[in-house]
C-alpha cells in the first residue's frame, strides 16, 4: 500500500502544477485584455475630445505660448489692408530712485547736469522740468517711445536710476492721417476718441486681437481728401475744414477729415485742442445746400411738376421779416433756375406751398433730427426747430437757416437724393459685398433721377462751376451761411460748403467739402462764398480719387438734361 500510495502522488502533483499554470495563463490573458480595454477607452475619449474641439469654438482657444506671441493690441487697417494702427515693442525712460537699493543718493551727478544731457538726446523735453522730477526723488516716466539708438545713449550716461523698460507701444504708420477716425490709445492701454475706443474690447481680447480689423476707408482717398482740404483751408485763411467721401449705395465712409488735425503718435496740449471732429460732432447752418432737398421733397409731393413754371422771385414778406436773394436774377424764375442761381425767395415759396409738415417729415426721414449715424463716439446733436414750424420757420429751413446739422448729416441726405431715394446710415466698418443695409425710402426713384439732372446743371451753369471736373460728371450745390452770434448773424463769419456727387449719370460717391470762416484772398478772387472757396476743393479732389475708386474720366458720357436745358438757356439769354 505504501508503494501504491507513492506511485499515485506524482500524478496528483503534476495536475496541480498544470492547474496553476492554466490559472496563471488565464490571469495574464485577463490582464492583457484589461490593459487593451483601458487603452481603447483612452483612445476613444481622445478621439471624442478632438472631434469636439474641432466642432466647437474652443478649437480657437489659444495656448498661453500663442497668447504670449500675440500683439497686446490688434491691428487696424484700411479697406485694402494698409496698416493704420499697430502695436510694436519700444523702450521707455523710467526714473527709479531706488535702483541702488541702499537708501543713498540715486544719481551720481547733479539732476540739472543729467537733465541737460537728456535734453541733448531728446530735444523736445524740457530740461528744467526733468531736473525737477529727478530732484523730487519720485519714480516715474521721463519719456515714452524711446528708439533703440536713443536707449543706448541714455545707458551710456552711466546712471543706474535711469532705467529703460521695454514696453509695447501703439504706432500709427500714417502719422496724422485719419486721426479723427482712429483716435489714440491712452497710457492705460485703452482707446480714446475714435475707432480705437469703439473697437477697444475687440482689439484687446486674446481671442480676436490676432486678426486685423479693416475699416471702410481707403488710405489713398483719405490722403487726397486731407491734402486738398488743407490746401483749400490755407488758401483762404479759414479757421478749420471738414470733408467726407461716402459710398452712396452702401453708406461706407471712404474718407473723413477734420482740420486742423492731431498726431495720435504724440498727444500733447495742441493735439488735444484739435481732437474735436467737425464732420460728426460740430453742427452748422449749411445754407443753400438744403435747397435741393426742399425741391426734391416738393417734386415727390407733386408740388413741383412743371419745371418751366415761373415762380415769383421778388422778396418774400412774412410779418416784419423779408426774405431776399443775394443777387436777384429777375422777377420770376423756374425751378432749374432757382437752384442754378441759388434763389432764397423761390425756394421759400416752394416750401410754403409744400407745407411745414411735409418738409419736416422729409428731414426726419433723412435723420436730421437725431445724432448722425456712425460708429464714432463723438456725434453732435442737431439744432432742430422743434415740432411746430410756423410759416417763417418753414421758409428759412428750406434754404438751410434755422436748422443746424453736421456735414455727415448732409452727406447721407445727398446720398439718398442721388442713389434712387434710399437713406442708409454711414459706417466706418468695411462691408462685405451684398451686406449693405436695406435702409429706408425717402424719395421716389423718379425724383432721384430728376435731382441728378438738376445737380449736374448747377455745376455746368450755376454756382458750382468751379467744382466741375472734366469727364467726371460732377453735380452738386453750394451753400454759404453766416454764423450765428450774439444779437443775430455775423456777416463777417461764413460757413462755406459744397455738397456734390459723381458721376451723375450713375452716382457712386458723395463728396462734402466745408470751410469754417474762410476769408477773401487772391486765391479766391477775394470772395468768401462756397462757389469760390469750397467748390474748387471738390473740383481738384475728384480727379485725384476717381481713378483710385475705379472711375475713369469719360468725356463722351453725361446726364441727359436735354428736356431741362432749354429752360435754363432761355432764362440766361
Amino acid at each position: 500500500m505504501t508503494a501504491l500510495s507513492a506511485s499515485m502522488a506524482v500524478p496528483t502533483g503534476r495536475v496541480q502544477l498544470v492547474t496553476i499554470r492554466r490559472q496563471s495563463l488565464v490571469t495574464a490573458r485577463w490582464r492583457v485584455l484589461w490593459v487593451a480595454l483601458v487603452f481603447a477607452v483612452v483612445a476613444f475619449i481622445a478621439v471624442l475630445r478632438i472631434f469636439h474641439l474641432g466642432l466647437s469654438d474652443r478649437a480657437l482657444t489659444r495656448t498661453s505660448l500663442e497668447e504670449a506671441l500675440l500683439p497686446p493690441r490688434g491691428e487696424i487697417t484700411d479697406r485694402n489692408g494698409t496698416p493704420l494702427a499697430r502695436a510694436f515693442p519700444a523702450y521707455a525712460l523710467w526714473y527709479n530712485p531706488e535702483a541702488l537699493g541702499d537708501g543713498g543718493t540715486p544719481l551720481v551727478r547733479p539732476p540739472a547736469e543729467i537733465a541737460e544731457e537728456l535734453a541733448a538726446i531728446f530735444p523736445s523735453i524740457d530740461p528744467v522740468d526733468v531736473a525737477e522730477k529727478l530732484a523730487s526723488g519720485r519714480a516715474g516716466y521721463l519719456r515714452r517711445r524711446v528708439l533703440p539708438e536713443e536707449a543706448n545713449r541714455v545707458q551710456a550716461l552711466g546712471e543706474l536710476a535711469l532705467e529703460m523698460p521695454r514696453e509695447s507701444d501703439r504706432h500709427y504708420p500714417q502719422g496724422s492721417m485719419g486721426a479723427h477716425i482712429l483716435g489714440y490709445v491712452a497710457a492705460d492701454g485703452h482707446g480714446r476718441v475714435g475707432m480705437e475706443q469703439v473697437l477697444d474690447k475687440h482689439l484687446t481680447d486674446p481671442a480676436t486681437r490676432a486678426d486685423p480689423i479693416p475699416l471702410s476707408i481707403d488710405a489713398r482717398v483719405q490722403g487726397a481728401l486731407e491734402d486738398e482740404l488743407r490746401k483749400g483751408m490755407l488758401a483762404v485763411n479759414a479757421m478749420g475744414a471738414a470733408g467726407i467721401v461716402l459710398d452712396v449705395d452702401t453708406g461706407e465712409v471712404m474718407a473723413l477729415a477734420s482740420l486742423p488735425e492731431f498726431d495720435p503718435n504724440r498727444i500733447d496740449e495742441e493735439g488735444e485742442k484739435n481732437m474735436f471732429n467737425r464732420v460728426t460732432n460740430q453742427v452748422y447752418e449749411l445754407g443753400s445746400t438744403f435747397k435741393p432737398i426742399t425741391v426734391a421733397a416738393a417734386i415727390d409731393a407733386g408740388v413741383v411738376r412743371d419745371f418751366g413754371k415761373p415762380w415769383n422771385a421778388t422778396p418774400v414778406q412774412v410779418g416784419r421779416f423779408s426774405i431776399k436773394d443775394l443777387k436777384p436774377k429777375g422777377e420770376v424764375l423756374n425751378v432749374p433756375q432757382t437752384l442754378i442761381y441759388s434763389s432764397n425767395t423761390v425756394t421759400a415759396r416752394v416750401a410754403d406751398e409744400l407745407g411745414a409738415k411735409r418738409l419736416r417729415q422729409t428731414l426726419i426721414d433723412l435723420g436730421m433730427n437725431e445724432r448722425p449715424y456712425i460708429e464714432l463716439p463723438a456725434r453732435g446733436f442737431p439744432i432742430w426747430p422743434g415740432d411746430d414750424w410756423p410759416r417763417l420757420r418753414n421758409m428759412t429751413v428750406s434754404y438751410g437757416h434755422g436748422i443746424a446739422v453736421t456735414p455727415l448729416h448732409l452727406a447721407s441726405a445727398y446720398a439718398a437724393m442721388v442713389n434712387g431715394g434710399i437713406w442708409r446710415p454711414a459706417t466706418l466698418r468695411k462691408l462685405e459685398p451684398g451686406a449693405a443695409p436695406r435702409g429706408r425710402r425717402v424719395f421716389k426713384a423718379s425724383t432721384s433721377s430728376r435731382m441728378r439732372q438738376l445737380l449736374r446743371m448747377i455745376t455746368i451753369y450755376g454756382t458750382g462751376k468751379n467744382a466741375d471736373a472734366p469727364g467726371y460728371r460732377v453735380g452738386g450745390k453750394t451753400g454759404s451761411a453766416e454764423k450765428p452770434g450774439n444779437g443775430g448773424y455775423r456777416q463777417s463769419s461764413l460757413v462755406s460748403t459744397f455738397a456734390a456727387a459723381f458721376p451723375m449719370d450713375r452716382p457712386r460717391y458723395v463728396v462734402i467739402a466745408m470751410l469754417d470762416e474762410p476769408h477773401g484772398t487772391v486765391a479766391s478772387s477775394f470772395q468768401r462764398t462756397a462757389g469760390w472757396t469750397a467748390a474748387p476743393i471738390v473740383g481738384k479732389l475728384v480727379p485725384r480719387i476717381g481713378p483710385v475708386l475705379g472711375i475713369r474720366p469719360d468725356a463722351t458720357r453725361d446726364v441727359d438734361i436735354s428736356d431741362l436745358k432749354p429752360l435754363v438757356v432761355k432764362g440766361k439769354s
